[in-house]
């Protein structure tokens, strides 16, 4: 008995030893681990304080984007507003006014936007800016068509804005997704603009309009289904569609009853209700 109890007390003397030396070891070691830590600490808390003032940039950038966005939205609205009081009468003097508020558009707003963009990632505030290029787009393309009769494509838009940015940095170009969204907007302004082209007696104009909304919407047809991001697009192709039904339902009844609408379709004699109305073709 006296001899196991003695073992039992060398070998818990023993286990304190070893463990009074594990804890000096461990004693010995902390100053350097503690640096090291210090020292990770310290990286880690730099490179969250460059990652929140990016973060922070990049906000008061999306901001300032943002409001570019909404002025360049309300001031190309104006010029769609502008072309919409044409008639047959003040077309050409419109049409100039049109365009040289567009050109204000141009250099006082989406220079705003362009200045804000450039050497950034387009993309990654796209849903910022999208809006008032898709408004821009439309309105550039609705002035051109009023003018000219065409289409203008987006290499031209681009070409108008290149001007704008600083050629040491990658300048803004619209993207094809926001010029293809602006096109669909587009064919509901025209659809307004025959409406009243025909209740001002232009059926010509009319007849032309409804043939180029056709073929917008005929294209863009074949385009979408093939789309990544289509989702707006998808939408506003249901919009075009009745865009172009209403468009066509309106030829079609002054082809068919014109004759009923003479004094409201611009006749010279307000009281001839029985003079023939030019055929459309359709």
């Amino acid at each position: 008995m006296l001899y196991s109890s003695s073992l039992h007390r060398i070998s818990l003397m023993a286990s304190k030893s070893q463990r009074l030396h594990q804890f000096a070891g461990t004693n010995l070691q902390n100053p350097s681990k503690r640096a090291r830590t210090m020292v990770t600490e310290s990286a880690m808390r730099d490179a969250f304080a460059k990652y929140a003032e990016y973060l922070n940039a990049l906000n008061e950038k999306r901001e300032r984007v943002v409001k570019a966005s909404r002025d360049v939205t309300m001031n190309s609205k104006k010029v769609i507003f502008q072309v919409h009081r044409m008639s047959k009468y003040n077309k050409e003097e419109i049409i100039e006014q049109a365009e040289k508020d567009l050109t204000a558009v141009t250099d006082q707003y989406m220079s705003r936007l362009v200045k804000e963009l450039q050497g950034t990632d387009f993309w990654k505030l796209r849903r910022a800016y999208s809006p008032g290029v898709q408004e821009y787009v439309e309105a550039a393309t609705f002035c051109n068509f009023c003018k000219t009769g065409t289409l203008l494509k987006l290499d031209e838009i681009n070409a108008t804005l290149l001007p704008l940015s600083d050629p040491s940095l990658e300048p803004l170009k619209i993207n094809i997704l926001d010029y293809l969204l602006g096109l669909a907007d587009l064919t509901g302004e025209l659809m307004r603009l025959a409406i009243g082209r025909i209740s001002d007696g232009e059926l010509d104009f009319a007849e032309n309009i409804c043939r180029f909304v056709r073929d917008i919407y005929r294209e863009l047809t074949l385009v979408v289904p093939h789309m990544d991001d289509s989702s707006d697009m998808k939408q506003k192709m249901d919009t075009m569609l009745q865009s172009v039904m209403k468009i066509e339902n309106a030829c079609f009844s002054v082809h068919v009853r014109g004759s009923e609408y003479i004094p409201l379709l611009g006749s010279n004699d307000p009281s001839s209700f029985l003079v023939g109305v030019p055929d459309i073709e359709l």
